[in-house]
Parts: C-alpha cells; structure tokens; sequence
C-alpha cells in the first residue's frame, strides 16, 4: 500500500471511520441480478475490490493489500427492501445505520446496497473506504460500472491505465524485497533528476513553499467552539439538498465574476450562518474554517486508483450578513487558495506519516482538524444521464467523512445532469438536524437569484407621448406675488 493510502487507512477512529458513503436513486426498480453481473464483470480491473488490508513487517507493522481467500463478490452486495411506506424518512434512517456501522476489516472495505422500494424505484448505497480512492478515484470507478445508454457498454479503459499509485516503484510487499523496492525507488528518483533536474528543484521549492505556508496556517488559533465542534459517538445524522439548476448558479456568479464553485460555497456558507445562528451562536463575529481536498492527480493518472490531493483550510465568509457580498468574498479567499502551495506540503506530509506509526498520525490530524469545524469537497460529476444495468439514474450524492476527535461534520457538492445537491453528514450528538441545513442551502440559491433578477431590472422611464402628437409643453408657474409687481411696473410706465 503506498503510504498516503496507509495514512487514510489508520485515519480511522473508535467511532468516526473514514469511509466514504455514496448513493443513487432510480424512478425504476433495480434488477439485483443484473447489478451483480455488472460489478462481477466491471470491478474485476480493480484487484482492490478483491483485495483486504494487512499489516505486517518488522520492526514496525505497515500495511499491505492482500488478495481475500475464497473471495465472493456475493458477500460484498446485499439485496434489501426498504420498509413501507418507502418514503424518504426510511431512506434516510437506513443510510444513518449504514454510515454509523464500521467496515469489517477483515474484508475488502467495501461493500453495496441494492435497495428496492424506494417509491417506485430503487436506490444504491455504495461504502468505500478512503484509502481505496480519493473522489477522482472514484469517479474512475463510477465510468467503469455505469453506461451513458441502456444498452451500452462501459467505456472500455486501458487496464494499464488503473494500476495503483506509486505502485511501480513502492515497496515490495514481502519483508525480503523490501530492499529491492527501495533500490527501485532510488533509481527512479535519480533518473528522473538526471533527465528532468529542474522539474525536481520546481517540485522541491513548491513543497517547502507550501510547508512555510502550512506551518502558517497551523499556527492560527483553533476555531472556537460550536455545535460544529466537541466529542462525538458512533451514531451519524444525514441529509440531502433539492437539487439547484447549475444555469441559476452561472446566473448568480457571472454578474459577480465568480465561478460555479464560488457561487457553491457562498451558498453553503450562508446556510450554515442561518443554522448557527438558529442555534444562538454569534456568527457575526465568530470564525469558522473549512479543510478542503485539492485533486493533485497528474492528468495521465486520473484513472488509478489511490488518493493524490493535498488539503487547504478555507476561511468561511460566516460573518457576511449579504447573499451576495458572501459570493465576492468566498471568491476572493478562493482564488488565494488555488495559488497556493499548501496542498502540495500536505500531500507531501501525508507521504511521511504513512510510513510511521499510528500515534504520529493521530497527533497531525488532532492538529489539523482543531484549525477547523468543517470537512468540505465538492466534485463535478457527469453531464449526461447515465445508467445501471440499463435503468436511468436519476440522482447521485455522496457523504464526505470527518475523521478525527473534533470535526462534527463533513459536507460535500456533487453536480449530475445540470443540477447540484448538497449531502451533509454529522454527529447525531453535535447536529441533530442537518436537514434544516439543506432545506437553506436550497434558499440560500432562491434568495441570490432573488438579489441578481432585481438589479438586473432597467430603471422605470417615463410613459412616452402617444405617436403622432407632440408631447405637452410644460408650463411653470410663476412665483408667489410676481403678477403684482409686474402690474405695478406697468402703471408706473
């Protein structure tokens, strides 16, 4: 395993796994036989989803993937009908369960849930563990197993294309190769100077300029207390958005100058100050920061699997009482961060403390996630309408998890046919009621419309004359006792 996905492997707390939860819903019912002869045959690329995770190796244990004796694709899909009447608080309840549930370690960390009964159709309830994929992983999955027609077959991909990162020069899973993997590494690390010498100086300055700004960052004070922040238990809340059209989005941000991704993250922000504030926190004067993922993957390795992104903390515009004043703001603080060189250093750091021990991971991300309350991603997922085993989906969603001991709440942004929606996952201790989040995010969008169409608007004129006719001379009306003195001039004349 290479060490960044060590790293997400032991992220993993007593109570908060980082595991990714995801879902999709139909308008059809699913057939559950045909959706298992779609992952039988399309996963099989991916020896991951075969493979679990042991650790082993003296004198300190790291972990391995290893292929599932006797491995079943049937044990990782179950087949489950959702209880009447099938409405969307069932829905619910059963992704709370599933989301509040630690994976078998003993297993592939993964795992499927065809669900049947869910009003007329059907949903998907897929968990994969972070350190299978990161969210462009995921989506290289996602193109593997859906179709863009009924009848259509997966996009076909180059199956070199999806070996795992690092996987060519990392260590070599059995203690006795351990050397030749690390003499592999040296000698592709001195190629690669030799043939590319200022790429490396480029890659090495942008690292420790981002450990600079790093070490900037972590100095900052913690973000003060919440109900966003504190200890928390096994069990988890979870709700979803109505999707908001993305061309109201672009309407939103293009009088503004702001991107989709601005325009997003403004609309969160200011469904999170209305929640707050419900709540009897001061928002107005209280600061509340974001860690969010930036996609490191170099084009050419956009179809592996792994994770390859680094990490920025966002500072919320929390404290702008304006919709759209919060856009210009988000804008502002998010065009610094996509110059920045953070990112780099964390993955870098992420490198290092995959090849320690447990407790030195638990110490970086304890300070990390004291500098925020809040996991935030958002991914843009496909235009088009795709489909399982040829019925359509209508609607995808995923949970962002928190990992660590003081992050309540991850909150992620998936866009698919036009159309985005806001998933938000928490602490059932700290959050009760995230749904009361996504029922504002959705007018939080209302409300910036609202603002744009009415400065939009062109001034009132004045009615003008019908045609043909000349409009009316106006008349001014003399002042108060002038006929009187103009008289009087006249008699003296």
């Amino acid at each position: 395993m290479s060490p960044v996905d060590a790293a997400w492997f032991h992220i993993d707390g007593p109570v908060n796994s980082a595991v990714i939860t995801s879902m999709l819903t139909t308008r059809q019912p699913l057939d559950f036989e045909r959706v298992k002869e779609v992952y039988t045959q399309r996963l099989a690329r991916f020896e991951r989803f075969r493979q679990r995770v042991v650790e082993r190796g003296f004198p300190l244990a790291t972990p391995h993937w290893e292929d599932m004796p006797d491995f079943e694709i049937e044990q990782q899909l179950h087949h489950v009908a959702l209880p009447a009447p099938g409405n969307r608080a069932a829905l619910t309840a059963l992704i709370e369960d599933l989301a509040s549930t630690p994976m078998d370690r003993a297993r592939p960390l993964w795992d499927v849930h065809v669900v049947n009964g869910v009003g007329g159709g059907a949903a998907l309830i897929t968990r994969i563990h972070h350190c299978i994929g990161d969210g462009t992983a995921n989506m290289a999955i996602a193109r593997a197993l859906f179709d863009t027609a009924p009848d259509g077959a997966a996009q076909e991909l180059d199956d070199s294309a999806h070996a795992p990162a690092g996987r060519l020069f990392a260590p070599a899973v059995g203690a006795d190769d351990k050397p030749i993997g690390a003499v592999r590494a040296a000698i592709h690390s001195a190629v690669e100077t030799v043939r590319h010498p200022q790429k490396v100086l480029e890659h090495a300055a942008r690292v420790i300029a981002g450990a600079v700004a790093l070490a900037g960052e972590l100095a900052k004070r913690r973000d003060p207390r919440s109900p966003l922040k504190g200890e928390f238990g096994l069990k988890k809340r979870v709700a979803w958005s109505e999707p908001v059209a993305l061309s109201q989005i672009k309407a939103i941000g293009a009088p503004l100058g702001a991107k989709i991704n601005d325009v997003l993250v403004a609309g969160m922000t200011g469904a999170l100050r209305t929640y707050l504030k419900r709540r009897g926190v001061a928002v107005d004067r209280m600061t509340l920061r974001a860690t969010v993922p930036v996609d490191l993957r170099p084009p050419e390795r956009a179809l592996e699997l792994g994770n390859q992104f680094g990490i920025v903390i966002l500072d919320l515009a929390i404290r702008s009482k304006d919709p759209l004043a919060r856009v210009r703001l988000t804008k502002a603080r998010m065009d610094r961060l996509k110059r920045s060189p953070e990112p780099a250093a964390v993955l870098a750091l992420f490198n290092i403390f995959g090849r320690g021990p447990k407790v030195v991971e638990d110490f970086a991300l304890q300070l990390f996630s004291s500098k925020a309350s809040v996991v935030m991603t958002n991914v843009a997922g496909p235009r088009e309408t795709l489909y399982l085993a040829g019925v359509p989906i209508e609607r995808v969603m995923f949970w962002v998890p928190y990992p660590g001991r003081e992050l309540g709440m991850g909150i992620s942004i998936l866009s698919y046919k036009g159309y985005a929606t806001l998933a938000v996952i928490a602490d059932a201790h700290l959050v009760p009621d995230p749904d009361a989040i996504t029922a504002q995010f959705h007018r939080e969008f209302d409300a910036m419309f609202a603002q744009i169409q009415r400065r939009a608007k062109p001034p009132l004129r004045k009615k003008a004359a019908p045609k043909g006719k000349p409009a009316p001379k106006k008349t001014q009306r003399a002042p108060p006792g002038a006929r009187k003195r103009a008289a009087a001039r006249s008699a003296r004349r």
